[in-house]
């Protein structure tokens, strides 16, 4: 029997910012980088668009329905132990209150000012941060 290859695994996530221009974040429980804060996302299924697994994750893990945008980051994150590559784009709009729906998945969530971040913070959260600081 031969092993299957190893392969780079695909995340996607949102930013998505409140009226007062802040956004939301999650920590994570899980690695890579279990304990970090994060856009809220998770991973791509087979024959599933990007942006529907943003979309699909962000409601299956904190109950808010948003509209995939613009992809602000993409990126690599590449170790010893794991190799993902994380879309993140920028949320249309939401809908609904976040609620931990996946405890397993996510410790809790918050709305954070883009100058007053938690730390740590994943890689993709930072580099979508830095885009949405460009604009």
């Amino acid at each position: 029997m031969t092993q299957d290859p190893q392969r780079p695994r695909v995340g996607c996530g949102a930013a998505i910012l409140d009226a007062q221009g802040r956004i939301l974040l999650v920590r994570r429980v899980k690695n890579p980088e279990a304990d970090h804060w994060g856009v809220p996302g998770g991973k791509l299924d087979w024959g599933e668009a990007a942006r529907t697994c943003a979309e699909r994750e962000i409601q299956e893990e904190l109950g808010v329905r948003i509209t995939a945008g613009r992809v602000l980051a993409v990126t690599d994150m590449v170790a010893d132990d794991y190799h993902w590559v994380a879309i993140t784009y920028a949320a249309d709009g939401f809908e609904g209150e976040p609620t931990i729906q996946e405890a397993h998945a996510l410790h809790e969530w918050g709305w954070f000012a883009l100058d007053a971040l938690p730390a740590p913070l994943t890689a993709a959260t930072r580099d979508a941060v830095a885009a949405l600081r460009a604009t």
